[in-house]
């Protein structure tokens, strides 16, 4: 099959590693074709629909394989994979919108083009403004007149360097092939959409059959899920949705967005570890000892200072699957910060969604990235779950928004034109309303669909580190 042509699907479901007789089990989207849902030069809605229709094949999968039955037929609805992948933008917490940018999060014309900041988090914050010689508890307004005066006569390198060396979150606005040629984005090249590895031979350890209905593939599985922000759990949603025991694991000295954490904790635990402290290592070694997967959402190097390599994990707990997710990927920036609409900036995806040559780069109608990376994440957890299931082996899968930026940019079946806005989509058939400890909450419904899958998470969020270091199933 010639790539280059093949559909985002079958892209994915090759890069999953997936015997590609099973996509005959992939019904057409029930909305058909893309309709305007997520506008945009770039084939997003083709990404979208890609990476939900390889996560709910293999979900399907894995539960044909634990139930000794055929692999269900997978729905995939348009309408539902456009209001999920934006769903932060649609939640509602006791009606009140969710935030998403702060005021310093934005772009910024430099005096040799344009850079783009990210300061949604108080410490990120913080280090941007000392690099413009301002306090913390500078006033937006302020801060935003001050950065805009020193922006403007810097070059965007320069800026980039100096807001990363200070431990802030800026990035120089980059055309395609200037990315492609930049160290940074060549080391990308020629590396898998999803990096498969095998990393030991531990002996095939199959998990309990499954009977009943639904059927969830994930059923009995314990997670613990090292992620924040968007991609990482959205990957560990997607496994609680399909029965999975989530547990996530936050340092209480780390902030987290109480608003995003609302849109992606459905169906999970968490719990709040020092893993350098005695007891918070000791904890999560009592839990890794009964842990069936664990996913690692944090900057390479962020939690080997732990002693939490892949091999290491694996040698503590045979069998394991690993799943690892990175912003930059490898090469020279491999363990530096980033986040989704920063990714779009360096790769070049905001040059070619600018409307027009020298205009304000743009954006992406969706945090695209994060989400499709998320959905190709628990697709790559799930497919390894099946393999282990048949082979034995801990697994180990890798992936970073970084390298589906080059998938949207140069892999997927490319648009011939910018895509127009549908006037006749309306979100609302696809977002219901959950009661629970952190308020009313409308959120958008699960995109994964097959039959038997379940129509929404077993609970609702709760609050952050609320809950005990230990595991529900048996």
């Amino acid at each position: 099959m010639n790539q280059a042509r093949s559909s985002g699907t079958e892209q994915a479901w090759a890069a999953l590693g997936g015997d590609p007789a099973l996509l005959a089990h992939i019904e057409p989207p029930a909305r058909g074709g893309s309709g305007g849902l997520l506008p945009a030069r770039l084939p997003v809605m083709e990404l979208a629909r890609s990476t939900v229709a390889v996560c709910s094949l293999a979900a399907a999968e894995l539960a044909a394989r634990r139930t000794a039955r055929p692999v269900p037929r997978v729905r995939i609805d348009d309408g539902a994979v456009a209001t999920a992948f934006t769903s932060e933008r649609h939640l509602r917490i006791d009606g009140r919108a969710a935030t998403t940018f702060a005021p310093l999060s934005r772009f910024w014309r430099t005096a040799d083009g344009w850079v783009r900041t990210h300061a949604n988090y108080p410490h990120h914050r913080a280090r941007l403004l000392a690099t413009l010689g301002l306090p913390a508890d500078t006033p937006d307004d302020t801060a935003v007149e001050t950065a805009a005066a020193s922006f403007a006569g810097r070059p965007s390198d320069e800026i980039e360097r100096t807001v990363y060396a200070a431990g802030g979150l800026a990035v120089a606005a980059r055309t395609p092939g200037r990315w492609a040629a930049d160290p940074r984005g060549a080391a990308l090249a020629g590396t898998p959409l999803v990096g498969r590895d095998r990393i030991d031979g531990a002996p095939v350890r199959r998990t309990a059959a499954l009977a009943g209905e639904p059927l969830l593939p994930a059923a009995g599985l314990r997670v613990l899920d090292l992620t924040r922000v968007i991609a990482g759990p959205v990957a560990t949603r997607t496994l609680a949705l399909l029965g999975a025991d989530v547990l996530r694991i936050d340092a209480p000295q780390l902030p987290e967005s109480p608003d995003a954490h609302c849109d992606t904790g459905f169906g999970k635990r968490s719990v709040d570890l020092d893993l350098g402290s005695r007891s918070g290592a000791a904890a999560f070694d009592g839990l890794l000892a009964d842990a069936d997967v664990v996913v690692i959402g944090y900057r390479p190097g962020s939690v080997e200072r732990f002693g939490l390599t892949p091999q290491a994990l694996a040698a503590r707990r045979p069998g394991l699957v690993i799943g690892r997710l990175s912003a930059w990927g490898h090469g020279p920036w491999a363990g530096q910060r980033g986040f989704d609409s920063l990714v779009q900036v360096a790769t070049g995806i905001a040059s070619a969604e600018a409307a027009g040559p020298g205009g304000t780069p743009g954006a992406l109608p969706a945090q695209a990235l994060d989400h499709g990376t998320g959905c190709l994440l628990a697709a790559a957890v799930l497919r390894a779950l099946t393999e282990q299931h048949d082979e034995g082996g801990s697994r180990l899968v890798t992936l970073s928004l970084a390298r589906t930026a080059a998938w949207l940019l140069d892999e997927l079946p490319a648009r011939r034109e910018p895509d127009a806005a549908d006037p006749s989509y309306d979100p609302e058939k696809w977002l219901t309303e959950t009661d629970g400890p952190l308020g009313r909450l409308r959120h958008a419904v699960p995109p994964v669909a097959f039959e038997g899958s379940p129509a929404d998470w077993s609970r609702p969020p709760g609050p952050l580190g609320a809950d005990a270091a230990v595991w529900l199933t048996a």
